[in-house]
């Protein structure tokens, strides 16, 4: 296996589904045979508070389980965006919600801005899967994990009532990074 350390921060507001999507990139990471920690915080407000879930791989040992300084920033408010594009490593990736972050300083990291919740809420009807959305596109955009181990963890994790609206959300996730890929 090839040598790989990746810091991931999952960033937004309570109710996004962040920690949720966390949760299910650490699966997916189990699944591949990767080690893999995951920590989450979120403010004292289960919704509207601020959230994160840091998510770290690696093909060593990991000595410390919170992401500090990051390969890959998710960010789908501006306050998270604000908070945390500081640590966001040089030649990382920054992705950020455009329909809540207008405004983000010039970093020397590759650039995803696209506005997922509106996405979410005008293809699919709802805004509840945009952390898959941005899940999907953020593994299609980094493959940090296999597409394979990311469904294979949603499935696991999704009730049966919300499975098919994820699935679609993780399948559009990774048209839009296609297509955000082939203009590079």
């Amino acid at each position: 296996m090839e040598k790989m350390y990746k810091e991931i921060r999952l960033s937004g507001s309570g109710g996004q589904g962040l920690i949720t999507a966390g949760i299910i990139l650490a699966n997916a990471a189990c699944i591949e045979g990767i080690n893999v920690t995951q920590t989450q915080s979120y403010g004292a407000a289960s919704r509207g508070g601020a959230s994160r879930a840091d998510v770290i791989v690696s093909s060593e040992d990991i000595y410390y389980p919170e992401a500090q300084y990051f390969d890959i920033l998710l960010c789908l408010t501006q306050e998270s965006c604000d908070k945390f594009v500081s640590n966001l490593k040089e030649g990382g990736s920054l992705i950020i919600d455009t329909t809540f972050v207008k405004n983000y300083p010039v970093v020397q990291a590759d650039v995803y801005d696209l506005p997922f919740t509106q996405i979410a809420s005008d293809k699919l009807g709802s805004v509840l899967p945009t952390n898959i959305l941005s899940l999907a596109f953020t593994v299609r955009t980094s493959k940090v994990v296999s597409e394979s181990a990311l469904k294979e963890a949603i499935i696991k994790s999704m009730k049966p009532a919300y499975l098919d609206l994820n699935l679609n959300a993780m399948k559009l996730g990774f048209k839009l990074a296609d297509s955000f890929l082939e203009v590079e």
